[in-house]
C-alpha cells in the first residue's frame, strides 16, 4: 500500500502521534483516563474522589483542547482520526483497519479532486 507516516508532528496542532502526509490524516491515540473516555461515568466517580476539583478541570481542559486542536487541523485540511487507548490494546488490527480505511477513502477523494482539476485546465465542461 506504500504508506508514509510520521510521528509526532509538533509543527501541526496538537502535535498528532501519527501522521499521514500526503493523505493529510492525522490520528491521535488518547488515553481515556486523560481524554475522558465515559465522561459521565468517570466524571461520577472522580467527583467522590481524592483533590477531585483539580482532575474534574485537569479532563475537561484536556476534553476541551482536545477539541480545539481537531478543528484546527480540520481547518487547514486534514482529516483527524481520535482512537481510544483500551481499543488499541483490545484489537489493534480492528483499529489499524480503521486508518487504512480513512486513507483509502481519502486516497480516492484526492485522486478524483485531481481528475475534476484536470478537466477544468483543460477548458472542458466538467
Amino acid at each position: 500500500m506504500g504508506l508514509r507516516f510520521r510521528k509526532n508532528a509538533r509543527e501541526l496542532p496538537g502535535k498528532p502521534d501519527v501522521v499521514f502526509p500526503t493523505e493529510k490524516i492525522a490520528v491521535f491515540c488518547d488515553g481515556d483516563f486523560w481524554h475522558g473516555r465515559n465522561w459521565e461515568e468517570r466524571e461520577a466517580r472522580l467527583k467522590k474522589g481524592a483533590n477531585a476539583p483539580y482532575w474534574l478541570a485537569k479532563i475537561r481542559a484536556n476534553m476541551e483542547r482536545d477539541l480545539q486542536k481537531t478543528e484546527a487541523l480540520t481547518g487547514l485540511g486534514w482529516e483527524v482520526l481520535r482512537l481510544w487507548e483500551t481499543d488499541i490494546l483490545a484489537d489493534p488490527e480492528r483499529e489499524a483497519r480503521k486508518v487504512i480505511k480513512l486513507i483509502i477513502a481519502r486516497r480516492k477523494q484526492n485522486a478524483s479532486a485531481r481528475s475534476v482539476s484536470k478537466r477544468s485546465a483543460s477548458g472542458k465542461p466538467t
